[in-house]
């Protein structure tokens, strides 16, 4: 029951929640920069101006529900508001701080993201900005120093706000060639230095959240269709200049949000409900990673009138150039019923079902499910065969720091132990070619959901609350010294 000895066992940031420094260095804003704080009882807003007419709002932000910016205003940063992304937990200033602590925990993998605003301001800028590209130079070198592999993700909620005022994000067709320069760029400057990338974060929450995924202000059928589309074709271009521009030194991934979903009852209507929940995910597996649209989804577009602007070249570049591994975030299981009587759930990952009965939760409604990593791995290596990548997994808790500085989270530590036995399982039990394992948030970040900080994440805490305010002294936390054990054992030592 072991890991194999190149496992790259790590953690995982974004940009927009944990870089900060959101307009120094040349970088422009991007989509994540309007957006304010919140909390689990209350939802992040995203505040707007009218250019023309110099009228200011905000709409909420949440989750499944159109964005509803009035007809001519546009996202943008307004005086009075406290956005988390401008600091976030600043790893523009203590990047070697931080990257210190991962090596010291003896992280062989750090996943992070490119904020897509630092290196094209505007996104479709004719040239990248030189300042920008250095600060990441540094980043790498960084990770250098202490043998850790850098996993980058190319836009992760980070589209240019640039991109959405004059070509409505993803929705335009010329953003493939925006991001097709903009991987060229990242691929060639840091050629030796990073082998791994990903292109989208979670591209499945575009049937979701336009706005996040993709800078989109329509939330429309017709245009959350077409801005997956030209996501995938755009993945394939990067896939495609890998693999023909880089001698194959440079691997390309998916990144899909994945929940097992289970059926609330054996009732046969639960059941199929389960399926086609479970489709709504695995429509971008099927076309990033597998290469095709599958017939399920072309028959949904039939019946809802959607007809994409493609081309017969789009299909080619789609079979010829999938991702080269399949990544995934899973932090727990989904429930789902057709039962009306049964009680909902609650919580930022429960809104597509209800509460599981057999599973314990946290403040913020997440549930801890200890199968549900073996049980993901099976279903998602039995449909690709391709090798797989657990790039986000962990539980948000409200820690609390004691007075000589340490943080007691049992809790994360227990999580982190069924996780781990879970996906060792799937690796010897059932033979799934699992390729590392990064935990969510590994240095206290902000919560892209709520925008709190009070949500917890890491490994190390951070000495900020919810409006900013603290010194960002880093404290190591319990569970720190634990993932320093699980990985110097290589996972043996889960006790």
């Amino acid at each position: 029951m072991k890991f194999p000895k190149d496992f790259l066992w790590g953690g995982a940031t974004a940009a927009n929640q944990y870089e900060g420094g959101w307009n120094e260095g040349g970088k422009g804003p991007n989509t994540s920069d309007a957006m304010t704080n919140g909390a689990h009882t209350e939802p992040r807003k995203v505040t707007w101006r009218n250019p023309e007419t110099g009228e200011t709002g905000y709409v909420d932000q949440v989750f499944g529900s159109p964005l509803n910016i009035p007809e001519g205003a546009r996202p943008e940063v307004i005086d009075g508001y406290y956005y988390p992304s401008h600091k976030a937990t600043d790893f523009y200033h203590h990047f070697k701080e931080d990257i210190a602590l991962m090596g010291e925990m003896g992280f062989k993998t750090f996943r992070m993201s490119i904020n897509w605003a630092r290196i094209f301001p505007n996104g479709d800028d004719e040239a990248p900005n030189e300042e920008g590209l250095k600060f990441y130079d540094e980043v790498f070198d960084e990770c250098k120093k202490y043998g850790i592999e850098p996993l980058v993700t190319l836009s992760h909620y980070e589209t240019p706000l640039g991109l959405t005022y004059k070509y409505g994000g993803w929705l335009d067709r010329k953003l493939i060639g925006f991001f097709e320069t903009y991987a060229r760029t990242v691929f060639k400057r840091y050629l030796g230095k990073v082998k791994y990338y990903l292109t989208f974060n979670e591209i499945n929450m575009m049937e979701w959240n336009p706005y996040m995924a993709g800078g989109m202000l329509d939330y429309s059928l017709q245009a959350k269709a077409q801005g997956a589309h030209n996501q995938f074709v755009a993945s394939a271009k990067a896939v495609k200049i890998a693999h023909e521009e880089f001698n194959g030194e440079i691997k390309v991934g998916q990144m899909l949000a994945y929940q097992p979903m289970y059926a609330y009852t054996c009732d046969p209507a639960d059941q199929l409900q389960a399926l086609l929940a479970s489709h709504a995910t695995l429509f971008y597996g099927d076309v990033q990673t597998g290469g095709y649209y599958p017939d399920y989804r072309l028959k949904f577009y039939e019946e809802n009138g959607i007809k994409l602007n493609d081309t017969p070249e789009d299909y080619e570049l789609l079979k010829n150039y999938s991702a080269d591994f399949l990544s995934f975030s899973c932090y727990g299981s989904s429930t789902t019923t057709t039962h009306k009587d049964v009680i909902g759930g609650d919580g930022n990952l429960s809104f597509m079902g209800v509460k599981n009965p057999y599973l314990s939760t946290n403040a913020w409604g997440w549930a801890t499910d200890p199968q549900c990593l073996r049980i993901a791995l099976n279903q998602l290596y039995d449909r690709y065969r391709k090798p797989l990548w657990i790039v986000e997994n962990g539980i948000g808790w409200a820690d609390i720091k004691e007075e000589d500085g340490s943080v007691h989270d049992d809790y994360r530590i227990d999580y982190l132990r069924s996780n781990i036995a879970s996906m060792r399982d799937a690796i010897n039990l059932d033979g799934v070619p699992l390729m590392g394992y990064t935990m969510w948030g590994c240095i206290d970040l902000v919560s892209a959901g709520t925008g709190e900080m009070k949500k917890r994440y890491g490994f190390v805490y951070v000495d900020m609350d919810d409006l900013g305010n603290g010194t960002l002294q880093r404290s190591r936390k319990d569970s720190f010294y634990y993932y320093k054990k699980v990985i110097a054992s290589d996972g043996e030592d889960l006790d």
